[in-house]
């Protein structure tokens, strides 16, 4: 399975609104719930309506197209990492699943993922 990393520093926000999102950005993730809205977007993107923020944050996708029938993938990177102390902040599109760690951290989550058989590009 390949790993794509992604060449930009991330951010974690919670916000008031949306009005600020910059959906243009070429990679944002927004999250609404009845308690929360949350983005997840390149840190030079941050809005300027965020309540909380936690920054440092780097990420890979796993490549291609993952079908619905597929089990198990997700849960097998974070248990790898989960195992070497590394945490992670998931999010899942459509088509694939991002997988975000603290910067810190990126390049061992790599190391590790590519010394099981992941391929990282």
């Amino acid at each position: 399975m390949r790993l794509k990393k992604l060449n930009f520093d991330f951010s974690i926000c919670q916000v008031t609104d949306f009005s600020q999102v910059n959906l243009d950005s070429e990679i944002c993730f927004i999250g609404k719930t009845d308690e929360e809205k949350s983005v997840v977007c390149i840190t030079k993107d941050v809005p300027e309506n965020v309540t909380e923020r936690d920054d440092g944050w780097r990420a890979f996708r796993i490549e291609g197209t993952l079908e619905f029938s597929l089990i198990g993938i997700l849960s097998k990177i974070a248990s790898l990492l989960a195992e070497n102390k590394i945490g992670i902040f998931a999010v899942s599109t459509y088509n694939t699943d991002y997988i975000l760690t603290k910067a810190e951290n990126f390049d061992k989550a790599l190391t590790v993922l590519q010394d099981v058989g992941y391929e990282v590009i």
